[in-house]
């Protein structure tokens, strides 16, 4: 189960400084701070099975290491995502351009997505780049990851440029996170993001 807090930034500026706010740097877990560039492609197929029925089909490079990822029963509200996900660490590289579905094959869900592909081939339908800069916190009630992402989103339709913050529980309760995010969305005076980078990519091909 992945949870998150998502929240729009306007002002390209706070990307360095919310990571440099006493808020952030009172609770840090030394040797956690880093820059990582990420680059992610997105599968379906071609008549869209995968996104019909609410799942997120995704690889991506975190630097040197390749991940795939299914995501599925994606609920936001008020910038909080909650959704099941599975992530699986790949040494292919080719796996960025034509991916195995039987990669999740161990899971149930990878079985039933193996059964609502058919045999349909997968095509990548959008991808986003973006740099991201992240550090691991301690709240006392909870451990999260706070991400400042800058990039875009990209597709044969269109563009969107992402300027966000992603904070990600990793361990604790929920509302450690929550009390943590309102602590600098109220600071900064931030609105709650409440689209997955997919979604917005989804929409950019016309697809709500």
């Amino acid at each position: 189960m992945e949870i998150e807090l998502k929240y729009k930034i306007r002002d390209k500026e706070l990307l360095t400084v919310i990571l440099d706010d006493d808020i952030v740097t009172g609770v840090e877990e030394k040797g956690t701070r880093e820059q990582v560039f990420m680059k992610a492609a997105y599968f379906d197929t071609e008549d869209y099975v995968l996104s019909e029925n609410d799942i997120a089909f995704r690889v991506r490079m975190e630097g040197s290491r390749i991940i795939a990822s299914l995501k599925w029963n994606d609920a936001g509200g008020d910038g909080l995502h909650t959704r099941e996900e599975i992530n699986v660490p790949v040494d292919d590289p080719a796996c960025f351009l034509m991916p195995d579905p039987g990669i999740f094959r161990e899971s149930e869900v990878g079985k039933d997505v193996e059964e609502l592909l058919n045999g349909k081939p997968l095509v990548s339908i959008l991808e986003t780049k973006f740099l991201r800069s992240r550090v691991r916190v301690d709240t006392g009630g909870a451990i999260c990851e706070i991400s400042l992402d800058d990039g875009d989103i990209i597709t044969d339709f269109g563009e969107r440029h992402i300027t966000e913050m992603e904070v990600e529980l990793f361990s604790g309760d929920q509302e450690g996170l929550l009390k943590f995010g309102a602590a600098l969305s109220e600071k900064y005076a931030l609105e709650p993001e409440t689209e997955s980078k997919y979604a917005r990519g989804l929409k950019l091909l016309g697809r709500a």
